[in-house]
């Protein structure tokens, strides 16, 4: 594909897709583990995402594998190797290295759950003054849909993905763009018992799948030793020895003993899976980067960075999670979506949409954008840097109180 091609389908067609059929690596039929979510009502155990959905005419039950959420993480998880390999994408890093931090050197725009208005960045310094404050900080807090080169110049991703500027003027009335880009991974026709539930009458589906679990303790640890623990974690056999306030525990609640097996109602079959994407054209077209010449240009420059991260993505395959690796039930095209609903194949490989990407970069800097292949670089302030140290010594020391909990990008 030419850049010329592509900035006339920028101008002209709906939308790039593509609706990829899968299945589990170990074949048609193989149980899979989609992520889970806590109960609707407080104490309920964990469960996947059931829907019902409109399958060629059918009404089945499906089961959300990877949100649309999920996937913009590893879309851009995509670009961040991509940059590994010498493509030039405009990025925010924050160079941590100084910091002697444990595990954590740097965070760049494409790793912070709100890109590039995260408060990782807000808490940094850019040549020594507070980021948002700077120049650019400033340029990026008034950008708008009307005029939004300070983001193509500074993460173009954030465009794609879609960021807001939660914290802005006006009561998080900040800058928002909506994400361009939609990605997401579902499995159809999922076995389900379908119930009623006593609390809203709703019909709500039930799992079939089942997942076991259990230890065997290889030093046979029994259940019945006495074990005590303290509130700071120690323990011993004894509660003299364990310290003040020490409790009579199981040796299973100090991570030694046999775990009794479980069975909880989780994992599934499916016919298949189904990945789609959409890069909408009409949704970059509600942007624009000042003369038409620079809006042309910074319009083709992000349909060729969202191309880009497809292709990057289909590289590195779909082992999503824990036995949830999927391979393509042969390879879809992608297709082209005309104004009329009508379509065209599109045929991109990894090299040809880097080199596409490449060719779009050079025609926006052509075009009067202030680009850079090396990442703009922040400091962490003291408080920031302070903050993860602190919550490093509770996650030690188990007194964090948070572990498991995340949030993935909006």
């Amino acid at each position: 594909m030419e850049i010329a091609r592509l900035n006339q389908m920028v101008a002209d067609d709906a939308a790039i897709r593509r609706r990829q059929r899968l299945q589990p690596v170990g074949g048609q039929g193989d149980k899979i583990f989609p992520p889970t979510y806590p109960g609707a009502v407080r104490g309920d155990p964990p469960q996947h995402v059931y829907e019902v959905r409109n399958i060629a005419g059918d009404m089945v039950w499906c089961v959300l594998v990877d949100s649309v959420q999920s996937q913009a993480n590893r879309l851009e998880e995509s670009l961040s190797k991509a940059v590994a390999d010498g493509v030039s994408i405009p990025h925010i890093m924050v160079d941590l290295s100084a910091a002697g931090l444990t595990g954590v050197t740097r965070i760049t725009s494409l790793e912070a759950p709100h890109r590039v208005y995260d408060a990782i960045f807000r808490d940094s310094n850019y040549k020594d003054e507070p980021f948002m404050a700077s120049a650019i900080g400033k340029r990026l807090a008034t950008a708008s849909l009307a005029d939004a080169s300070a983001l193509l110049e500074v993460s173009p991703a954030a465009l794609i993905f879609g960021a807001w500027h939660s914290t802005g003027e006006g009561g998080g009335l900040g800058a928002k763009f909506p994400r361009c880009l939609t990605s997401e991974i579902i499995a159809v026709n999922v076995p389900v018992d379908a119930v009623i539930d006593e609390r809203s009458n709703e019909v709500r589906p039930r799992n079939l799948g089942r997942r076991t679990g259990s230890r065997i303790d290889p030093l046979g640890i029994l259940r019945r030793v006495e074990v005590y623990k303290a509130p700071d974690g120690n323990w011993a056999t004894t509660a003299d020895a364990a310290g003040k306030g020490a409790k009579r525990v199981r040796p299973s609640e100090i991570n030694h003993g046999n775990i009794a097996p479980t069975i909880e109602p989780l994992g599934i079959t499916c016919d298949y899976l189904e990945h789609t994407i959409v890069l909408s054209f009409a949704g970059l077209r509600r942007l624009r980067f000042g003369s038409e010449a620079r809006t042309v240009a910074g319009r083709s420059l992000l349909a060729a960075l969202g191309l880009l991260a497809l292709v990057e993505q289909d590289a590195r395959g779909y082992a999503l999670r824990s036995r949830c690796d999927l391979v393509c039930e042969g390879r879809a095209p992608l297709e082209l979506v005309h104004p009329d609903g009508s379509t065209d194949e599109v045929s991109l490989d990894r090299e040809a949409a880097r080199a596409l990407y490449r060719a779009a970069y050079q025609d926006a800097a052509r075009a009067g954008f202030d680009l850079s292949a090396e990442p703009l670089r922040l400091e962490p302030q003291e408080k920031l840097v302070e903050i993860i140290r602190r919550s490093q010594e509770l996650a030690l020391s188990g007194e964090g109180g948070d572990e498991g909990d995340a949030t993935a990008k909006s």
